[in-house]
């Protein structure tokens, strides 16, 4: 019998896991562990493996060669992004990787409009003044979406849906994105350039995948670019922005506010419980005391149905490389 082994697997994943185990009558194991050199072992009499985690796999290249002996044939990760994994190491390997490209657009982009709304209405700094009985009315003053260009880097399926959602709502949207989707051209207006959409835009939302072309695309540069009353989300991957930078913009005034759902370092903070416990990152514990800033742990992936279909689609398409069949998913 088939048997496929899943790694960081959480308790909410595990219906899902169970109801494709019972139709595909394939054997599927998990562990919360993660994927690295200490736990490459557990895979062995495995026909196939399952990933997700923040942090690289390995500094050590040999670990794909590893898998490759075992027999397994793929590495499959059950997210959008593909930067913890060596792409060409794991294809000397022979592997074949495959990702989750679109596991549900709607809930990345439904969580940077809750989050544009939360800062735009102040609600972090008032919920604040709250906490500590403070209830007098006083600025700084919301702002209407309807009134407001939402600058959207990166439409294609997360930034696109963002664009329709926020247009939906009465804001004027524009994009930057080299490749220009009619389809979208209904809810929004394709920008030249990136310094161009800058310029214009009330509030920067990013939603581009993680690559030399994307890191650190959001600078020290770009930050000044930004109108002084302007906002920065990010729900797409922590090395798009330069921390330091975007920490010296909000010390400085250049922009408004920041809305971060991930964030450089991540790994190291996010998916854990520190209450109680110091954080050694300064830039992080920089940035958690800014009342103009909200960060949430990478959680915009995180709604019933992109659970679901990230188990679904990452273990069918592990299936269908076991038994030589085409695949939909494979990160070339």
């Amino acid at each position: 019998m088939t048997k496929i082994l899943m790694y960081s697997v959480r308790a909410d994943e595990k219906p899902a896991i169970k109801q494709w185990s019972r139709a595909h009558q394939v054997t599927v194991d998990t562990t919360n562990h993660e994927f690295h050199d200490e736990t490459v072992a557990m895979a062995d009499g495995y026909d196939g493996i399952v990933i997700q985690q923040r942090g690289p796999i390995s500094a050590d290249d040999k670990i794909y060669s590893q898998l490759a002996k075992m027999g397994i044939k793929q590495l499959t990760t059950r997210t959008a992004g593909v930067d913890v994994i060596n792409l060409s190491a794991a294809k000397a390997a022979g592997l074949v990787v495959t990702n989750v490209p679109a596991y549900s657009p709607n809930s990345v982009a439904e969580m940077s409009v809750t989050q544009t709304m939360r800062l735009i209405r102040n609600l972090e700094i008032v919920e604040k003044r709250s906490d500590n009985n403070d209830y007098k009315l006083r600025g700084p003053i919301a702002r209407e979406l309807r009134t407001l260009t939402v600058g959207i880097i990166g439409a294609g399926r997360i930034g696109g849906t963002a664009a329709r959602l926020f247009n939906a709502l009465g804001a004027n949207v524009i994009a930057y994105d080299p490749v220009h989707h009619d389809e979208l051209k209904d809810v929004l207006t394709y920008v030249d350039t990136k310094n161009e959409l800058l310029n214009q835009a009330d509030v920067v939302d990013l939603h581009v995948d993680l690559n030399e072309t994307s890191r650190g695309l959001i600078d020290a540069d770009a930050l000044q670019q930004m109108k002084s009353d302007a906002f920065l989300v990010n729900a797409s991957r922590g090395p798009v922005v330069v921390t330091d930078a975007l920490i010296n913009a909000l010390q400085n005034k250049e922009i408004a506010g920041a809305a971060l759902d991930t964030i450089e370092g991540e790994a190291d903070i996010f998916d854990k419980d520190l209450q109680g416990s110091p954080i050694p990152d300064k830039n992080f514990n920089a940035l958690h005391a800014m009342p103009n800033v909200i960060i949430t742990p990478h959680i915009g992936f995180y709604t019933n149905m992109a659970v679901q279909n990230m188990v679904e689609i990452s273990l069918n398409d592990v299936l269908a490389i076991i038994n030589n069949q085409p695949v939909e998913n494979e990160v070339k």
